[in-house]
């Protein structure tokens, strides 16, 4: 193996424990010396490779941002049926939300804290979202409503549950593989609850 072959496999080590850390477990404040015990190498490897714990949290926080992106993009890059659209984000977000259970609670973390700006939809295409959500009410589709109002419902359905995780396993009395399979049931409760037919 050579050593850029090696480097390249530590830098994807750190990287995917960091993100466990972060990410699935909901360690947000996780030391270097945790993501190196973690990891299984030396402290001094991610600061020789990232610099920085600071440098190496804004690489992974990137890595989510487009992860975020790549499911905004459904809707907003498709010529499928609304529905179909809707069908396929939420798919998506629930999937991610089974690989990464704290990433949204982690990016809201980082926006209250100034560190980020988020923003993965622009004017013109909410503009357009709006008016589809609008036509979809005409059509009877969908019940009569403030558009933004249906995406906080969606966004509400979607989120909420990952996002006090812990919280709901505590009080429902429930593990993380029942609570995955909750989550990974949910899409189709979500459709139903957001389209009359």
């Amino acid at each position: 193996m050579s050593n850029q072959t090696k480097k390249d496999q530590t830098q994807k080590l750190i990287k995917e424990t960091a993100k466990n850390l972060f990410f699935v477990k909901g360690k947000f404040d996780a030391t270097t010396q945790e993501i190196a015990d973690a990891a299984g190498v030396n402290r001094t490897l991610i600061n020789y490779y990232f610099r920085s714990r600071d440098k190496l949290i804004q690489i992974i926080f990137n890595e989510a941002q487009k992860v975020e992106k790549e499911k905004s993009d459904i809707i907003q890059n498709s010529n499928l049926p609304f529905k179909e659209k809707i069908s396929r984000f939420i798919e998506n977000s629930l999937s991610t939300s089974l690989q990464y259970p704290y990433l949204e609670t982690y990016i809201v973390s980082q926006i209250n804290k100034g560190n980020c700006h988020k923003k993965d939809i622009e004017e013109g295409e909410l503009s357009q979202l709006y008016k589809d959500i609008n036509e979809e009410m005409e059509l009877g589709n969908i019940e009569k409503m403030d558009p933004i109002q249906f995406l906080l419902n969606m966004v509400s359905l979607l989120v909420f549950p990952s996002a006090v995780r812990p919280l709901l396993m505590e009080n429902l009395m429930i593990n993380d593989e029942e609570f995955d399979t909750i989550i990974s049931k949910r899409k189709e409760i979500i459709i139903s609850m957001l389209f009359k037919k």
